[in-house]
This record gives structure tokens, C-alpha cells and sequence, in this order.
């Protein structure tokens, strides 16, 4: 497995990738981490075309490439190298074992699979490289569920692994049948976080399954970090052989060493060179739950960051958003907007709330074309509602003075997640 110590991460990514030459055009011979800047979104995203690419360090030769949200018009996309894809998995799949992951379990995967998504790809090769030697069921998140219910009894599935969507609606479907799996042990999930009334349910179809994090990664930023037994809901710790992990203060930047204060996720990966990943905003709010110095430091995820609003299991970007809103400004005079994310009846739910100057007929009119463009934006977005697994978009028309600000800085928060109740 190669590791690279960051001066090589960024003695490469200087000389080879025209962002990052840019970016770190008047960085000293002589840094720390800190003395590094912290990459913005938009220019990243930018840089990295399919054409013309101007992030990479070298060409597509080989490994392997997936999508990762992003407009219609201009998605993004992440690449690895062959042993870059053969690094990342190796790590997450050893890591499994300290999850509880043990040798001869049967585990049937029911994460999403195709267009270039990678979650059910990734969980499938980390279990290959896992110390625990288990056996597969690939069955993909897009089984009906009757199908599903069958193998893991048939077979005696030990662990089921999928996003917490999937997992919730085929508790609910075992409900509704009168059913139950008790010879289930373990339910893995990954891809959002899970909330006490959806490990409610998951318990009455599975009342002898304990529910824990399949571990804390995402395509774009690599491995963020592990689950072991001593981990509580949205409690991960830091894979430190291969990675830098910060919080930092949301509005200062500064690093956040003490336990407890929150701050945004940064991440630096020590085994990706061909897309270096260099102080790379996660788009994930987190604290602290160690002291500083401790191996594989203990942190919780407090919900997702500015840079998108997580819903379910998919992205919907601030970008997203721009993207979608550019037509009507000139109509509805358009001058601001704010997202916010809510949980309730076992679902997610977005509510873009949205400063305008129009008619209410103008404004009701106009509600239904933009939740219509971003589900053409985001086609995850409509197929996940039409699937049940998320709340319909919510559009609300508001004055300025309802959009919650950052009352310290007077800067508003673009994103607010309110699932965790904060």
C-alpha cells in the first residue's frame, strides 16, 4: 500500500496539476499543515472536467472512475488509480474488524449499485480485503424486498449492509407482512446517518441485529473514518496511517484541537496522488471526543456542512441550487436562499426557503417549476421520492429576515441541518 508523506503530496500536486500550482502558488519552501489553504469548492469542482482537465496529475490510464452529485450539465466525477481503488478498500475492509466483522459471518449487501455510483462497488472490494473471511450476497439496493427477506432467512444472513432509506423501508415492508428476522445479528449502514425513530423500526423487524456505522468515507474525499465497538451513533475515529483529519472553525478556519467544539470536517488523503485530495472540505460538521495526541482520535458527526445538504442518501449541492434558481431571478427577483434539511416520519425532507419580490400567484406558479428543476437537476432526488425513501421538496417564499444568520458574523448559513435537532 503506498503512503506518501504530505511534503510528496504536495510537491506532486504543485508540479503536475494546474490547480493546485495555483493554488499553491506563494506557499514557502518551508510549511506545516495549517499552512496550507483550504480548498474551495467551486474552483475544484471546475478544474475537474472530463476535457481539459485541469486537477489531475496525469491522465486516465487505469483504475477507476465514479460520478459524485453535481449539476446535470457539469457533473463531477472522482478518479482512482488501480492502486489507489486497491489502497482505499484494503484500509476500509481491515477496518471492518474492528467493527465486529468476524470470520465465516454471511453479509448481503444492499447498497446502490450502477451509474457510476459507488457504494455497493466500494462495500463489495472492502469486504474482500477484510481480515474476517465472510462470505457475500450482492444483492443491491434496487432488490425487492420480498427477495431480500427471503435470502436472509434462507441463507441465515448474519449481517445486512445498505444506506439507512433501504434498510428502514424493508423493515417496514417485513411489518406490514407480519413479519420478522431475528436470526439477523448485525445491520451495517453507511451513506447518511441513522435517527432513533429509524433504529426503532429497524429493531422491531430485526430485534436481535445491533445497528452501527459501516464506517465514515465518501468518493470524493477517500477514507474519513472507522467504526469499532466502543464507536456510539455518528461516533467514528480517524484512519490517522492514511490520512490528515481536521476540524476546523467554520468561520475563522482555525484548527480546532479541544473536545467538544464543532466545527467542519477537512481531510487530507495520504494515498491519492492522481486526484490529491489536500485539505478538501468533507461537507460534514463534527467535534471532537478525545484529547488531542490520542491514536485514531474519537470525533461525532453533527450533520453536513455548507457545501450541500445531505438528503437520504443523496447531495443536493449549494451550487445545485444556483444552477437551478439562474432563470427565475429575473421573473421573481430572486435575492436570496437558504436550505434546510428536517426529519420526521422516518424520512428526510428538504425545505428550500427562498427570498423573492413576485405576485403570490407568481410565487405558487413559479414553486412547482423550481421543485421540477431540481428533481431534473438531481434525478437521485425524484427517484428516492418515488421510491418513498425522502420527503417531497418543500418550497418556501420568505422575507430576508427569516433566513438564519451566523448572529456572531452576520453570515448566512446556507445550509441548515436540523435533523440532529441543532
Amino acid at each position: 500500500m503506498n503512503i506518501y508523506p504530505l511534503p510528496t503530496l504536495v510537491a506532486v500536486a504543485r508540479s503536475l496539476s494546474p490547480f493546485y500550482r495555483e493554488l499553491y502558488a506563494n506557499l514557502p519552501a518551508d510549511f506545516q499543515l495549517a499552512d496550507l489553504p483550504v480548498v474551495e469548492q467551486k474552483p475544484y469542482w471546475e478544474a475537474n472536467t472530463v476535457r481539459n482537465n485541469r486537477l489531475l496529475t496525469g491522465p486516465l490510464q487505469d483504475g477507476i472512475v465514479f460520478k459524485s452529485g453535481g449539476t446535470t450539465g457539469d457533473p463531477k466525477f472522482s478518479a482512482f488509480r488501480k492502486t489507489e481503488w486497491q489502497s482505499f478498500t484494503e484500509a476500509f475492509g481491515e477496518a471492518l474488524e474492528a467493527g465486529g466483522l468476524k470470520d465465516g459471518e454471511r453479509v448481503a449487501n444492499i447498497f446502490y449499485a450502477g451509474e457510476l455510483y459507488s457504494s455497493f462497488v466500494f462495500v463489495m472490494k472492502s469486504l474482500d480485503h477484510a481480515r474476517a473471511n465472510c462470505v457475500q450476497f450482492p444483492l443491491s439496493g434496487r432488490a425487492d424486498f420480498p427477495m431480500i427477506a427471503h435470502t436472509i432467512s434462507d441463507f441465515d444472513i448474519d449481517v445486512l449492509a445498505g444506506v439507512p432509506t433501504t434498510l428502514v423501508n424493508l423493515a417496514e415492508y417485513l411489518r406490514s407482512e407480519g413479519q420478522t428476522l431475528p436470526s439477523l445479528k448485525r445491520i451495517l449502514f453507511g451513506g447518511e446517518s441513522l435517527y432513533p425513530d429509524q433504529r426503532d423500526t429497524l429493531r422491531q423487524a430485526f430485534p436481535n441485529a445491533r445497528a452501527a456505522s459501516v464506517g465514515y468515507a465518501s468518493v470524493d474525499a477517500g477514507l474519513l473514518g472507522y467504526a469499532d465497538l466502543s464507536c456510539g451513533p455518528d461516533e467514528h475515529r480517524a484512519f490517522d496511517r492514511y490520512t490528515h483529519l481536521e476540524i476546523l472553525d467554520e468561520e475563522t478556519g482555525q484548527v480546532i484541537e479541544e473536545m467538544g467544539r464543532p466545527g467542519k470536517v477537512v481531510v487530507t488523503n495520504l494515498t491519492r496522488l492522481l486526484m490529491p485530495i489536500i485539505r478538501y472540505p468533507a461537507g460534514d460538521r463534527a467535534v471532537w471526543l478525545e484529547p488531542a495526541g490520542t491514536p485514531d482520535r474519537k470525533l461525532k458527526l453533527l450533520g453536513r456542512s455548507e457545501e450541500g445538504a445531505r438528503v437520504g442518501p443523496m447531495t443536493l449541492y449549494v451550487e445545485d441550487v444556483l444552477h437551478v434558481l439562474e432563470p427565475f431571478h429575473k421573473e421573481l427577483a430572486i435575492a436570496n436562499f437558504q436550505m434546510l434539511v428536517t426529519h420526521h416520519d422516518k424520512r428526510d425532507q428538504m425545505t428550500l426557503r427562498i427570498v423573492a419580490h413576485a405576485t403570490p400567484e407568481a410565487l405558487a406558479q413559479a414553486a412547482e417549476r423550481v421543485k421540477s428543476a431540481i428533481y431534473a437537476c438531481r434525478p437521485m432526488y425524484a427517484d428516492l421520492l418515488q421510491q418513498q425513501l425522502v420527503h417531497p421538496l418543500q418550497v418556501e417564499w420568505v422575507d430576508a429576515s427569516a433566513l438564519v444568520i451566523n448572529p456572531r458574523t452576520g453570515k448566512l448559513k446556507r445550509v441548515l441541518d436540523q435533523r440532529h435537532g441543532s
